[in-house]
């Protein structure tokens, strides 16, 4: 079985998770057989990264790594602050083993306050990624704080078919890949 795990890169704001929790969706909906998961960073305790082996950290930061770690994909929200992402995010990063996210499709999506501020997602979320060895999803879902009502609903219909373009994206990448992996 296929599983995807979306991680909601902040500790204050609901955006960034409505956003994980939609694409989440749409994975299911292009395929009822995955299996989802969504890690909301604001229910967990990370500690800071310090180069501790993994085990010497506490259950929270355990269980947010090996989850990554046991994803075949991955999908990755944050909203954008000083034109940058998260420090929750950036220390997640810096916890993760380098090999966690090596030959993984990984989506991502930042919410912002300015409609330039997609461009963290290219200058910054992307390197990252490449990083770890990661084949990131040529789409991605960009949403300013506009394209939300005051329920935090995406109310824009663009985000919205780009959410669900992400989501199939996702699981025909993700299976694409494992498909050559087999061979």
């Amino acid at each position: 079985m296929m599983k995807i795990v979306g991680i909601s890169g902040t500790v204050i704001g609901a955006k960034p998770a409505v956003l994980v929790e939609q694409i989440l969706k749409a994975t299911k909906a292009a395929d009822p057989t995955i299996e989802i998961e969504l890690i909301d960073l604001r229910q967990y305790e990370l500690e800071f990264c310090d180069g501790r082996p993994v085990a010497h950290y506490n259950a929270d930061t355990q269980h947010v790594i090996k989850t990554v770690e046991s994803a075949d994909s991955c999908l990755i929200a944050t909203p954008i602050f000083q034109a940058s992402l998260t420090g929750v995010l950036k220390n997640l990063f810096d916890l993760l083993p380098v090999t966690a996210l090596r030959e993984k499709v990984v989506g991502l999506a930042a919410t912002g306050g300015t409609y330039q501020h997609f461009l963290v997602v290219e200058n910054q979320m992307k390197p990252i990624i490449s990083y770890f060895k990661g084949y990131v999803a040529p789409e991605f879902v960009y949403a300013h704080r506009d394209h939300f009502n005051e329920h935090n609903e995406v109310i824009d219909k663009d985000v919205q078919d780009r959410i669900e373009g992400l989501g199939t994206q996702l699981v025909q990448m993700t299976k694409a890949l494992r498909k050559a992996q087999v061979k």
